[in-house]
């Protein structure tokens, strides 16, 4: 089987995975730094019942698996922009935890075709109120499901492992 010609290689596009376009274009992950966002590892418990399910969402995009995230806020700690982030893209609120229950990475595609290799520090929130009147309200795709079923779903290996092994941190304190 013969090797493609070098100018019959596909251009970066929409079609490609974004691991196949930064194979194509690395200077597009190196050249940038670090970013760091905030989500919301959103639950709740199932009535009567000790068992948790975990919202899962979708992206606006690529309608790919993900949790609530975003960007720092200026004036907002960590947690604070989590938990708006969880209203703004879910439409839930609740008692988000201070502390993070952990981290991931995962690439993130900017708007101007560079890649962004994000930190998510991941804050866990637990669910009191769902409304279907909220900012992204339409433009994704909401799911409760299992923390086994959510981490089947999200593409990202280490938000996979946080899925599998959450165990709500019931303690009274916010921290």
């Amino acid at each position: 089987m013969k090797s493609p010609k070098r100018d019959s290689q596909p251009k970066a596009g929409k079609s490609q995975t974004l691991l196949q376009q930064l194979a194509q274009t690395p200077d597009k992950l190196f050249g940038n730094s670090f970013g760091q966002q905030y989500g919301a590892l959103c639950f709740r418990y199932k009535e009567g019942s000790s068992e948790i399910e975990v919202l899962v969402i979708t992206s606006r995009e690529s309608r790919r698996w993900i949790i609530p995230k975003g960007w720092p806020m200026k004036g907002k700690e960590p947690y604070e922009a989590a938990a708006i982030e969880a209203w703004e893209e879910a439409g839930v609120r609740g008692r988000a935890k201070k502390k993070p229950v952990g981290c991931y990475t995962y690439l993130k595609e900017l708007d101007d075709g560079n890649v962004a290799f994000c930190i998510v520090d991941l804050f866990q929130i637990e669910v009191s109120e769902i409304r279907t009147d909220f900012k992204e309200q339409g433009q994704r795709v909401l799911d409760w499901v299992s923390p086994n079923e959510a981490a089947r779903r999200v593409r990202e290996i280490e938000l996979k492992s946080l899925l599998v092994n959450f165990k709500p941190n019931r303690s009274k304190a916010s921290g």
